[in-house]
């Protein structure tokens, strides 16, 4: 079977090949092909897989790389999409801009998150027309942030063969199914919302609802992310575990603060220096291309969220090591291609079980099998929880239809619609100064351009 990395240049990419390498027999991948834009990033993303191999790994997929679509596409039978349009220089403005209206600078949560969707729905669209042209039978897993946005965005294109996935939620079960003492697979997953607006509601295995429990034990919830950066009390008088990013949503000041207090630097610009530094290493010294990547992720993990934890909390190694991306989308193919059926959680259009349109996209835990995705039952979520869920909906679809239309009035009613931003004016100088900042964003509103 043919595999096409969308993104083949990305940091992402030694994960999947790694992740191909450990499951040996057991997966069906035997041709990979990396698609980027950038002939460079490719070259240094194919020293690294080749230097990956070693005792205990599996047959290695033939692996080649290209820039043109048509031809890495043709054929495929699975699609991972991992594409950043504007690289992180528009990471970087996505933070900058934002900051400099007063409003949370995150790449996909706020200002940020709609200024990435509005330049990347467009390519993500091309890309899926492209795919039901050359590869009708491929399933397209996407991995592009804003995840739920964007496989919303190509759904009218591929229906149901396009699928978001993200670690958060399945790491966050993960996370306390580890400190409860049993695997994951012991429980069903009762998880709901948007792709980084979600809350995981119970885990039920044969002793019924394990969740109360959990918040019950001070030290379980402490030894977990999210009790980090909620706090026991918190968390105990919700009742649920929100997805981590809800961060920027319940502690919406102190995360402006943290921001303002890293003053010199964003995440995205920690980010593109520490890449760059790696692709400029990889030209000097190829022969170490797979230790620089190493020591480049190790650091990329170890900083994740740091802040939002807090002083002296570092992250669990098994949080670090359970697979992440590449994990969940490793599981999800197999299954996909007929191996064993898989509990995951993903986006998917069903819409109706939060309230919503059938065909927008929701995160759900599924049962995924050959060939077929059924999402699982869940509790209604909270009305304070469902009601946010729907506001941050309306945004998105705003945001799809600015990119799809080129209307910045749509554009300008996604900004001040966001519970972060709930400013028109905020909205207008920030459909402003992205256009002005990104030219990817520009160019959705100039007709010329479309």
């Amino acid at each position: 079977m043919k595999l096409v990395i969308v993104g083949g240049g990305g940091f992402r990419v030694p994960l999947i090949h790694r992740a191909l390498l450990r499951a040996g027999a057991d997966q069906p991948i035997t041709q990979v092909e990396l698609l980027d834009t950038d002939p460079a990033r490719l070259h240094a993303m194919r020293r690294v897989l080749a230097q990956l191999g070693g005792p205990g790994s599996g047959p290695a997929p033939v692996v080649h790389a290209g820039t043109d679509a048509v031809t890495a596409l043709t054929g495929a039978d699975f699609v991972f999409c991992a594409i950043r349009v504007g690289g992180l220089a528009g990471r970087v403005a996505d933070e900058r801009v934002a900051i400099a209206h007063g409003v949370l600078g995150q790449e996909t949560v706020g200002a940020g998150g709609i200024a990435f969707g509005l330049r990347t729905i467009p390519v993500a669209v091309s890309l899926a027309q492209a795919i039901r042209r050359v590869a009708p039978q491929a399933w397209v897993i996407n991995f592009t942030n804003p995840a739920g946005m964007i496989t919303e965005a190509m759904g009218p294109v591929l229906g149901e063969r396009v699928i978001g996935i993200c670690d958060s939620p399945l790491g966050l079960a993960r996370r306390v199914a580890r400190v409860l003492g049993t695997p994951l697979s012991g429980y069903a997953i009762d998880y709901a919302g948007l792709n980084h607006l979600g809350w995981l509601q119970g885990l039920r295995g044969s002793d019924g609802d394990v969740l109360p429990r959990f918040l019950a034990d001070d030290a379980a919830v402490l030894a977990t992310e999210e009790g980090q950066i909620f706090g026991v009390d918190w968390l105990r008088a919700q009742g649920v575990v929100p997805n981590e990013y809800l961060h920027y949503y319940v502690s919406h000041g102190h995360a402006l603060a943290e921001q303002r207090a890293a003053g010199h630097q964003t995440r995205g610009e920690f980010l593109a220096r520490q890449q760059g530094a790696f692709f400029d290493g990889v030209a000097q010294a190829p022969g170490s291309a797979l230790s620089q990547w190493e020591s480049v992720l190790a650091q990329r993990n170890a900083t994740y969220l740091a802040a939002a934890r807090g002083p002296g909390a570092e992250r669990h190694t098994d949080d670090v090591d359970s697979g992440g991306y590449e994990g969940v989308a490793l599981e999800l193919m197999l299954a996909l291609a007929g191996g064993e059926a898989e509990q995951l959680i993903l986006n998917i259009p069903a819409g109706a079980r939060l309230g919503l349109p059938p065909d927008a996209v929701v995160e759900l835990p599924c049962r995924v099998r050959a060939g077929v995705i059924e999402p699982l039952p869940t509790r209604s979520l909270r009305p304070e929880h469902l009601s946010l869920v729907h506001q941050v909906k309306a945004v998105e679809r705003l945001t799809i239809e600015a990119a799809l239309t080129g209307s910045a009035a749509a554009a300008e009613s996604a900004f001040a619609l966001h519970p972060l931003i709930d400013s028109a004016l905020t909205a207008r100088a920030l459909l402003r100064d992205y256009r002005a900042a990104i030219p990817q964003v520009d160019a959705v509103f100039t007709p010329t351009a479309r």
